[in-house]
Parts: C-alpha cells; structure tokens; sequence
C-alpha cells in the first residue's frame, strides 16, 4: 500500500538481489558461445571494472611470462616506497596497507605460489630497509607478522629445490629484524 494511503507509515522498497550462475553453469554456457559472443562479454567485463580490465590484461599479455610479471609487481612495489612517508607513521601505516592490498591484488592474478612468496618476501625486504621504526607500531609489525605466516604457507607447497632457495632468501632478509 502506498505511504499516502496511511499517514505516517512507511513503505518499505525490497530489493531482491538475483542469485548469481554457479561457475559449472557459466562453463557450459561458455562453451555453447561462439568466439564474437565471448570476445564482446570479455569486453563489457573490462568495461565494466578496472579489476576485470586489469586481470584480463594480465591474462593476455603477461601470463606468458611469470618471472618478467614478478619483476614488474617487484618494480611497482620499489616505486611506491619511495613515496612511503616514513616520518609520521599514521601516514607510513596507511601507505604500506595501499601497496600491499595493490601487491595481493596482483599476486591473486597469477595464482601461483612462489610468484607469491617471492613478491612478500621482496615486499618485508622493503619495510626492513625504508627506515621506519617498526617497534613503535603495533600494526606495522602484526603486518609484518601476517606477511611472514603467507611467505611460509605459500613456501610449504613448493618443490623441495625452490623451497631452500626461498627459505635462503627469507633468512637474508629477516636476519636483522
């Protein structure tokens, strides 16, 4: 009933929200779609968010080669600590959480794990090296701690070979902290 016909109430709008295709479904839509049709859905994902046009370049241009992408997110992060205010550590907090929310978005794109252990293991090199006082933030250094926990869980499931060289890393870089 409208809100005119008793004073006083209010209407209340449901909004409904529609159940999204299980990925088995989407697949077998897919795969009953010819080439145009996917290459213009592919488009309006791009289209539609800046994640969708970013894992999508990625898909196409660079997951041909891990170790160049790696190097890439490796460079990305080298930039943006030298932007990090390392002076007021409200400032330096909020400009490490940017980077590394950036830094798991891209690791997420490749879905490969020693990709990500060698990014978070560059990524607590840089926070060591950039000077700012981890002992006077307890976040800073919880930070820290969860990137050292997903290095070790990501360095569990490798072969044994990349294992010791990326435990050999590990070391040489939190050997001062």
């Amino acid at each position: 009933m409208p809100s005119a016909a008793l004073p006083g109430v209010q209407t209340i709008s449901i909004f409904i929200a529609m159940k999204s295709a299980s990925i088995q479904e989407l697949k077998q839509q897919l795969q009953q779609a010819s080439v145009k049709e996917i290459t213009e859905l592919c488009l309006k994902l791009a289209r539609f968010k800046k994640d969708n046009k970013e894992l999508l370049t990625y898909l196409l241009f660079e997951a041909g080669d891990i170790e160049a992408y790696t190097n890439t997110i490796k460079t990305f992060m080298n930039e943006s600590f030298k932007e990090v205010n390392t002076v007021k550590l409200y400032f330096a907090k909020k400009n490490l959480r940017k980077i590394l929310r950036q830094v798991n978005k891209y690791i997420k794109f490749t879905g490969n794990k020693q990709t990500e252990a060698e990014v978070l293991i560059h990524f607590c090199w840089l926070l060591k090296e950039s000077g700012i006082d981890m002992r006077k933030s307890t976040a800073l250094v919880n930070m820290l701690t969860q990137q050292v926990k997903k290095i070790k869980a990501a360095i569990s499931v490798l072969h044994e070979d990349v294992q010791y060289d990326l435990n050999k890393q590990m070391e040489k870089t939190f050997v001062a902290v």
